[in-house]
């Protein structure tokens, strides 16, 4: 899958919710692409007091249910149309689900791509890989 047809699925996702007080999800939507072809998708929640779960994280949820773990293509994009790169957060939850993942293109803005492990210099883990 192209990287143009990604982007379209995570869009798509787009569903902007309120919740329960100062609660909101969909405003972020994500799709991976595995390494074995299959898509898997996910949205954000954002709650008060730092408790949510970020879009990317959602849809590794998804795929990891789905007994898959390397992820060939990962994107996420805000409700403006605008692509986010991961949190730092989300990177690291990326290169610890499957060591292949350190190979995983993610999309960042302007639809370039970048490889984790150059968003993760400097493994803290590097010693026991």
């Amino acid at each position: 899958m192209n990287k143009h047809e990604l982007y379209k699925i995570a869009f798509s996702l787009i569903n902007h919710k309120k919740l329960r007080k100062f609660g909101t999800s969909g405003h972020v939507g994500c799709a991976l692409e595995t390494t074995q072809g299959s898509v898997f998708t996910g949205i954000c929640v954002d709650l008060p007091c730092s408790i949510g779960l970020c879009a990317e994280q959602s849809a590794i949820a998804e795929m990891v249910k789905n007994d898959e773990t390397a992820i060939n293509r990962i994107i996420a994009v805000y409700e403006d149309g605008s692509i986010l790169s991961p949190c730092g957060r989300c990177r690291e939850f990326i290169a610890q689900v499957d060591d292949l993942n350190i190979e995983t293109r993610i999309m960042i803005p302007e639809m370039k791509e970048v490889l984790l492990k150059d968003l993760l210099p400097e493994r803290w883990d590097s010693k026991w890989n």
